[in-house]
């Protein structure tokens, strides 16, 4: 089953021979592999590229255990590349495998590391260089850091609803359907059955992920990060911070004193399971005052099928997991995006009072912006000056959109704002 993933070679394309070490990025499983060694590696050669100018290093394979040693690595490509006057591409899969080795010249001192190797081979003018690589040793982000300021990253999601789609065809309701129960990581498309996929899910979470985190930051209270992880899956899209969850876990596990947790701990935990690509953080943006709020936020978690299978596939709440739904969308056509917060005034019991009201989400890039309320339905008139009230306080012309479950077809309201049925919008990224 060929499954497009035509954003991520649109950026490939764009970054070739910029000098800089391309990064793919994402949480494990999205498709990282796929992307370079079977996608990109099929544009090059059908752009007339011949094979032997693809040198493909996997170093979770026994084939390429030696380019583990980054000298190894650094010395084996220079010898294939630097005498030859053709352009050749380095494709490193897996880089957290490599090892650190001491430094030949000075044993004592600091170890020769990957990031050493690929900065060598970066001088060579007629090589291009990416890398792929996620696990417990050595997550994506780190990867990037280590590269300080010398990459170009390619951050991937899992499956869009429109990449999802692409694959599986049918009726397009039908599919949404199923998407919002298994997600989008792309080997559930493999998987024969319903049971099979939430197999599938769940291992990952407990097999993959978890043990990433546990192993690779030495987690004292792996209860903790489960109760957490419980709480964050169970209410996406509300909002919350460390002193909020860490009293929740302490009063819902009646935890003695000595047992309780603190907020600190928390909050490392928290950023342990952003740091993952589990959770993406979605901060409070006062848009009349032009400043952000430090806290409460909101947390979505990167595949909706992953948070599902996580609670068991008990808590199908399609609101939440609709908004869930368009948060990753818009991230994946890389908005930055936020939560919006705007003020009115009303008069209560003869004094005036100000009250927040919420846009669901910002969405920026570049001198653009979007206010998006995400709207399972609009089926009461309270309803609907609930969602349509804070686009009138923003004090500004920014294109406005009410993303619905309940319409098929779009229109524009008296107020300019765009109503617009929710597998419309997933599907047409310009339907804005």
């Amino acid at each position: 089953m060929q499954i497009k993933r035509d954003r991520y070679l649109r950026q490939l394309i764009d970054f070739a021979w910029d000098g800089q070490i391309k990064v793919i990025t994402g949480i494990r499983r999205c498709g990282k592999s796929y992307l370079l060694n079977t996608i990109y590696r099929e544009y090059l050669l059908a752009s007339g590229v011949t094979g032997d100018r693809i040198i493909s290093i996997a170093l979770d394979l026994a084939k390429d255990i030696r380019f583990r040693n980054p000298l190894e690595l650094a010395s084996g490509v220079r010898a294939r590349v630097e005498s030859n006057a053709e352009r050749f591409y380095l494709f490193v899969d897996e880089i957290q495998m490599s090892d650190e080795v001491p430094n030949p010249y000075n044993p004592a001192g600091k170890p020769i590391t990957f990031y050493d190797a690929m900065n060598d081979l970066r001088s060579l003018p007629n090589l291009d260089i990416y890398v792929t690589g996620s696990n417990s040793k050595m997550l994506s982000s780190d990867i990037l850091t280590e590269f300080r300021g010398r990459s170009d990253e390619i951050r991937m999601h899992p499956l869009t609803f429109a990449e999802y789609y692409s694959a599986v065809g049918g009726d397009k309701y039908d599919a949404y359907d199923a998407y919002a129960v298994f997600g989008g990581m792309p080997m559930v498309l493999s998987r024969p059955n319903d049971e099979a996929k939430a197999e599938y899910l769940r291992s990952l979470f407990s097999e993959v992920y978890l043990k990433d985190i546990a192993e690779r930051k030495k987690i004292a209270r792996e209860d903790v990060l489960n109760d957490l992880l419980d709480l964050l899956c169970s209410s996406v899209g509300s909002l919350t911070n460390p002193t909020r969850a860490a009293n929740a876990i302490n009063s819902e596990k009646k935890l003695r004193r000595e047992e309780q947790v603190s907020q600190n701990t928390v909050k490392t935990y928290f950023d342990h399971l952003i740091d993952a690509f589990l959770f993406a953080e979605c901060r409070r943006y006062d848009v009349r005052g032009k400043s952000y709020f430090a806290y409460p936020n909101k947390y979505y978690c990167e595949d909706v099928g992953l948070r599902n299978a996580r609670l068991g596939f008990r808590q199908q709440e399609p609101t939440h997991i609709m908004e869930n739904i368009v948060f990753n969308e818009l991230a994946a056509r890389r908005f930055n995006v936020d939560v919006g917060v705007v003020y009115s005034n009303t008069k209560q019991n003869g004094k005036q009072t100000r009250i927040a009201r919420e846009i669901d989400f910002i969405a920026s890039k570049g001198g653009r912006k979007i206010y998006i309320q995400s709207a399972f339905a609009m089926d009461s008139d309270g309803k609907r000056e609930s969602e349509l009230k804070p686009f009138s306080m923003t004090g500004d012309s920014f294109p406005k959109i009410v993303v619905r479950q309940d319409i098929r077809r779009r229109w524009y309201d008296d107020a300019g704002v765009l109503h617009i049925g929710l597998v419309d919008f997933l599907l047409n990224e310009d339907s804005y």
